[in-house]
């Protein structure tokens, strides 16, 4: 199991962060999804299939891109 933490600038409210939980969630080995939209953090756990670039790519595509 890998957990990662990702900083997201534009989760800037309850609803955002269950939009990016609901998305996550459906992605295949994840295992667990907190947001916080306060910390504008995502907390993911993860195991394959699932890889931190599938992640990436799929906040992305939700208007939700990870800062570097």
């Amino acid at each position: 199991m890998t957990t990662v933490t990702y900083f997201i600038p534009n989760i800037s409210c309850g609803h955002c962060a269950q939009r990016i939980k609901t998305s996550l969630i459906q992605l295949e080995g994840v295992r667990a999804v907190e947001a916080n939209p306060e910390q504008r953090e995502a907390l993911i756990e993860f195991e394959p299939p699932a890889t931190q670039e599938a992640i990436k790519a799929l906040l992305e595509e939700i208007h939700y891109p990870v800062a570097e």
